[in-house]
């Protein structure tokens, strides 16, 4: 039976998903609200996130989706539930929502218009090029940390090495020149980060995220114009000249897509990474697991890494019209929220989800989405890198390690891991 109530009307949740305090925690703090949630109320109504910085006076609230089956259910009903009003709990200005969220944050038809062109930008021949360059760049980060650590074995692994995975293979894959790159890295940050006052010390949310966007984009529409009057072996070149039906991208369009790729796809891959370090660590019979047949074993243990990892831990939906979900009325206009944290520890799901399982398999996580028509084209590229990287640590760095416990960000979007100190004997380095 459907229960059908006015948002005045609703009750708000007991549990907390809304406080600042909430997601300052650890991923196993909230795992015990959101287990709380799956088992008694898998859907259900909350106050609107409070993270002191920017909050809209209009906002009522948003229903939380925690359970996997609920989860690829508001997925696979893009007509229901709309990614055009934003894929945030923040309600952003309508003029910020093209330049700061890309086209994740469209509907169709303008949605299918662009992931058709990006398909036919990502050609095998890229593909085949990007593959290169991220096994050249897991080489050369461990190579950097072997000259550098000879003498003392410490990193911090964040720096050295999970933020510079994605953001040398994305300068490269896209083009980006040397003189852009600094920026770029710095930039980017800030996407998650406006939350942060560690990061914006003492500048204005909303400000911050401005000044990033712009940048971003004129540095997109520079390299455009130069690819336009002189073609480059790389996928800003591609995106250019993709063409499908007679369609191509728009400068607006093609600048939005290099945002998405430099700040989507760097920190998704970056928090896998880190994740994933701290996670071989704190389960060495896992490891020593995957060590018994890493090439064999290292693609499910990719997967499982992913899963631990969640990078991103949740992702908006906006109700179409009134519709029904889960025995609850959601009226046109309700914001939806995706815990993806939630969904990929889900006991429905997975066998023993608080287990690092490098073996699982199937795994049906949901770290790239639920599927249907918004699901990650950016997967097999995160895959790729992560595989490469960790290739690399394990059979080079036969025993680094983490140290202690990481500084995480406390934004509500990206798993974020800010700093991680590692370590590893300078003699067995190869």
């Amino acid at each position: 039976m459907t229960t059908t109530l006015t948002r005045a009307e609703r009750p708000y949740d007991p549990a907390d998903l809304s406080s600042h305090e909430f997601w300052e925690g650890t991923a196993e703090d909230r795992e015990k609200t959101f287990a709380e949630l799956r088992a008694n109320r898998p859907i259900s109504w909350h106050r609107p996130v409070k993270n002191g910085m920017f909050e809209d006076p209009n906002d009522q609230g948003f229903w939380a989706v925690v359970r996997h089956a609920d989860l690829v259910e508001v997925t696979r009903r893009p007509g229901d539930f709309l990614s055009g009003k934003g894929i945030t709990f923040e309600s952003f200005p309508p003029e910020m929502l093209d330049a700061a969220q890309g086209f994740i944050a469209m509907d169709p038809p303008r949605h299918t218009k662009i992931r058709r062109l990006m398909a036919a930008a990502f050609t095998p021949k890229q593909l085949a090029r990007i593959d290169e360059h991220i096994v050249a760049n897991s080489r050369r980060i461990v190579d950097d940390i072997i000259r550098k650590g000879a003498d003392k074995g410490q990193i911090d692994f964040v720096t050295e090495v999970a933020s510079l995975v994605p953001m040398n293979n994305i300068c490269d894959m896209v083009g980006i020149p040397e003189e852009h790159r600094r920026t770029v890295a710095y930039e980017s940050q800030f996407a998650d980060g406006w939350r942060d006052p560690r990061l914006l010390q003492g500048a204005e949310p909303l400000a911050r995220l401005a000044q990033t966007i712009m940048t971003v984009h004129g540095i997109a529409h520079e390299l455009i114009g130069q690819r336009r009057s002189k073609p480059e072996n790389d996928l800003m070149t591609a995106l250019v000249q993709a063409e499908v039906d007679g369609e191509r991208f728009t400068d607006d369009d093609t600048s939005s897509i290099f945002a998405l790729l430099i700040i989507a796809g760097n920190d998704t891959t970056r928090q896998s990474i880190s994740h994933g370090m701290k996670a071989l660590t704190d389960f060495p019979e896992q490891r020593a697991w995957l060590m018994e047949d890493l090439e064999g074993r290292l693609p499910m243990a990719v997967e499982e890494i992913i899963r631990w990892a969640t990078p991103i831990m949740t992702f908006r939906r906006t109700a179409a019209h009134d519709t029904e979900l889960g025995g609850h009325h959601i009226t046109e206009g309700d914001k939806v929220i995706m815990f993806y944290s939630s969904a990929n520890r889900d006991p429905e799901v997975f066998d023993h989800p608080e287990r690092l399982d490098l073996s699982r398999w199937p795994n049906k996580h949901v770290a790239f989405g639920g599927g249907g028509i918004h699901h990650c084209l950016g997967a097999q590229l995160a895959r790729r890198q992560i595989t490469a990287t960790f290739r690399e640590l394990l059979t080079r760095l036969p025993d680094i390690r983490t140290v202690g416990e990481p500084e995480l960000g406390n934004g509500n979007f990206f798993h974020t891991v800010m700093s991680m100190q590692a370590e590893f004997t300078p003699e067995n380095a190869r």
